[in-house]
């Protein structure tokens, strides 16, 4: 056979070109699978801070009862919650519904003649135009009009969009529970792939953000309570209609922060105008004011204690984790930055200090 020759060079360009070229291909069949199921690590994601974020409550009980049993009954809470919500506005929405229907012909007639308020409004914004055209072409053609096919499309993609955000929630709410569950399994899993000698610190560090974690759902919790009692007592005041339904509607939208009560806000002036121009505006007022109070009082005293994160970072927190992923990313920027804040406190800076 002859003697062997020289082993092969490592270092040889064509090798390392070829090397090159199978990381960078590697890489980008990483980077597509990665985008790939983004949507499904988002929910994930989402399910797991919510479990982290409802741990407080949970392990408590875990102590007295089977977690499982104190996951069901938290589980059964926010279920209850949100059933209430639910069974309040059907009834309203349905009839506000029924009202528009049957009232759209009157209104449709003063859009076209520009008469009245809402009229008035249309002419302002053009929609008389928009309107006019629809009706004159809808009464030559029959009803396979552009504006027939195109409310037929927005009705298809209303109801696409519906069924996805319902998907959405079922998958978020199953595998939050489970998560709930198994929350120490995870905790476990994720600890072993720390070296033995950093596993103990890493388990503190790890602690002490979930505690944040759920400081910061427990804290917006509170504060959404403080506004939805407000609300409802506001309205009912104010004899606005529906005020338990809008103070619980503004409970859940405040979870959201920087614009869930605004929006809620919102809501509930234009619902005051059912009461009258005065009403609306002095709703409008308590909501500007309530906003001053929850952002420089409040939310910050709520943050400090729960959190322990400033009101200077919570506000660029929240800033850039709108900035990033919209209102989820606005949901989770605090907690995420108290994480962060926890590893520089407990790891970086220490060995820096060392250093």
């Amino acid at each position: 056979m002859g003697r062997r020759g020289a082993p092969f060079d490592r270092h040889h360009p064509y090798l390392i070109g070829l090397m090159g070229g199978l990381g960078l291909i590697t890489a980008y069949v990483l980077f597509r699978a990665v985008t790939d199921i983004a949507d499904v690590l988002l929910l994930v994601g989402v399910s797991l801070f919510l479990a982290v974020g409802f741990d407080p409550i949970v392990a408590p009980l875990s102590r007295r009862m089977p977690r499982w049993v104190a996951v069901v009954a938290v589980g059964a809470l926010i279920a209850g919650v949100l059933s209430a919500f639910v069974a309040l506005a059907l009834s309203p929405i349905s009839h506000e519904a029924t009202e528009l229907t049957k009232a759209w012909p009157k209104y449709r007639q003063q859009i076209i003649a520009g008469k009245g308020w809402v009229g008035q409004l249309a002419v302002k914004t053009h929609l008389n135009t928009y309107v006019k055209g629809n009706t004159s072409a809808s009464s030559k053609s029959g009803s396979t009009t552009p504006f027939n096919v195109g409310l037929i499309g927005g009705v298809l993609g209303a109801g696409k969009l519906l069924l996805s955000a319902i998907s959405s929630l079922i998958i978020v709410s199953v595998l939050t529970l489970y998560f709930m569950v198994t929350l120490p399994s995870v905790r476990s899993l994720w600890l072993r792939f720390i070296p033995r000698s950093r596993r103990k610190r890493a388990a503190a560090v790890t602690d002490q953000a979930f505690l944040r974690v759920g400081g910061f759902v427990l804290g917006n919790i509170l504060t959404s309570v403080i506004v939805g009692v407000g609300t409802a007592a506001w309205a009912g005041v104010l004899g606005i209609p529906y005020p338990f339904l809008l103070g619980l509607l503004v409970a859940l939208l405040d979870l959201v922060p920087i614009v869930g009560s605004t929006v809620g806000g919102v809501v509930v002036a234009l619902v005051g105008l059912t009461q009258g121009l005065p009403v609306a505006i002095a709703t409008a007022v308590f909501y500007i004011a309530y906003r001053f109070l929850e952002d420089h009082i409040l939310n910050p005293q709520v943050m400090r204690r729960t959190v322990h994160v400033s009101a200077g970072l919570s506000i660029i927190a929240t800033l850039v984790g709108a900035a990033l992923l919209g209102i989820l990313g606005a949901l989770v920027a605090i907690p995420v930055a108290a994480t962060i804040q926890v590893v520089l406190e407990q790891a970086t800076f220490p060995s820096l200090e060392r250093g």
